[in-house]
This record gives structure tokens, C-alpha cells and sequence, in this order.
């Protein structure tokens, strides 16, 4: 355990930053996996940009590289237009 003062602080901060990055990479996959599940192509097109959105935010984040996140976004475009 730590024993000085900034290294316990750190360990506050690191745990705080860890679950928050916990939600905003669980948050983003949730959102892929229903977003995936829709069926009629006015559906997706009304929540394609609150995906985009959040896969944006996860990459700028550095929780996934820019270019998974290209990638993530192109497969769901492709989705939407293939509805």
C-alpha cells in the first residue's frame, strides 16, 4: 500500500479515472450492440450519430486507438446503408 501522501492521492485519482473509463467503454459497446439490433433503416439513421458521437468521445479519451474507432464507424455506416 502506499505510504506517502501524493501516492495515496494518486491511487484515489487512478481508481476514480478507472471506473470512469469502465463506463464510457461499456457505454459506448452497449450503444453498438443495440444500435446493430435495429431493423428499419429511419431507426438507424436517427441513432447513427449518437453512436458516432460516443465513439468519438471513447477514441478521444485514448480508451480505443482513432483508427478502431475509424473502423467502428465505417462498419456502421456500411449497416445503414445496407438497411
Amino acid at each position: 500500500m502506499a505510504n506517502h501522501k501524493a501516492t495515496k492521492k494518486s491511487v484515489r485519482k487512478n481508481a476514480k479515472r478507472r471506473l470512469q473509463n469502465r463506463f464510457y467503454a461499456k457505454t459506448m459497446r452497449n450503444a453498438i450492440r443495440e444500435f446493430r439490433e435495429l431493423k428499419t433503416k429511419k431507426d438507424a439513421e436517427e441513432k447513427i450519430s449518437s453512436v458516432i458521437s460516443l465513439i468519438d468521445k471513447v477514441a478521444k479519451r485514448n480508451q480505443i486507438h482513432k483508427n478502431k474507432a475509424s473502423n467502428l464507424k465505417s462498419k456502421l455506416m456500411k449497416l445503414v446503408n445496407n438497411l
